[in-house]
């Protein structure tokens, strides 16, 4: 038996019959390495739904990895491109979005996410740097990874934050640990 969404809820109908724009059933935002892709395909098999991941939509739109956007188009550009998938994953997608860690720059995805329930993973910034590791290509932390990290989090944890129903600690807490603290802290039951 599948339980109908409710009045109000993505996809649901409205008081005259007529189904509403989909919207996320969460949106996770968070730095480099907090865990938002994989905390994501844990909520979106806990919850029935599927998984978008913006940095995977960029990628495929641009017909390239993140870091050659950066090298070979630049920064500007990666950030339109970045904006365009936020505004697709938010406002057509009924699963669970991912956002890319810069997400929340542009004023217009901070708008676009203004009463979804949207968690705020945050982790410790040794934490985030093992899970980054240096091998792995991240253009915007390739020099001094951890100086990097901390001017990163200066600049958009007050935006994270302005835009969080919920902050979630991930540090010392296994994925699975944080999806459930998710769930918990947005008050979502699972099917």
């Amino acid at each position: 038996m599948t339980a109908e969404p409710a009045a109000g809820a993505a996809g649901a109908p409205d008081a005259a019959g007529a189904a509403g724009p989909a919207t996320p059933a969460v949106v996770l935002v968070g730095p480099p390495g907090s865990g938002k892709s994989t905390v994501g395909a844990l909520l979106a098999r806990r919850l029935g739904v599927t998984v978008r991941d913006t940095d995977t939509d960029v990628e495929r739109t641009a017909g390239k990895p993140i870091p050659d956007i950066f090298v070979e188009d630049g920064e500007p550009r990666f950030r339109a491109l970045e904006a365009a998938a936020v505004r697709a994953a938010v406002t057509g997608h009924d699963g669970v979005v991912s956002l890319g860690g810069g997400a929340v720059l542009d004023p217009e995805s901070r708008a676009l996410l203004t009463g979804l329930p949207v968690a705020f993973l945050d982790v410790p910034l040794g934490e985030a740097v093992r899970r980054v590791g240096l091998d792995v290509p991240r253009p915007l932390l390739a020099v001094n990874p951890r100086q990097r990290w901390r001017v990163l989090m200066e600049e958009r944890r007050p935006l994270y934050t302005e835009v969080a129903r919920a902050v979630v600690e991930t540090a010392e807490r296994t994925p699975d640990e944080v999806a459930q603290a998710v769930l918990d802290a947005l008050e979502i039951t699972t099917p």
